[in-house]
């Protein structure tokens, strides 16, 4: 289960930065501040995992 969170995470985090590029490319504020939102959300769900993995050793 854990594995699948962070494989979740980071599939989160690579849509966000494709999103920002893309946003960035055609001049597209909005869209770039999806993709940084999306990293912040998948960097939070990393966080979170590796937080857990500590404390279970």
């Amino acid at each position: 289960m854990a594995r699948e969170k962070k494989s979740k995470a980071k599939m989160e985090q690579t849509k966000g930065k494709v999103k920002e590029a893309a946003g960035r490319a055609v001049g597209n504020e909005r869209l770039e501040a999806e993709g940084r939102a999306a990293q912040a959300k998948g960097d939070a769900r990393q966080s979170k995992e590796k937080a857990k993995d500590v404390f279970k050793h």
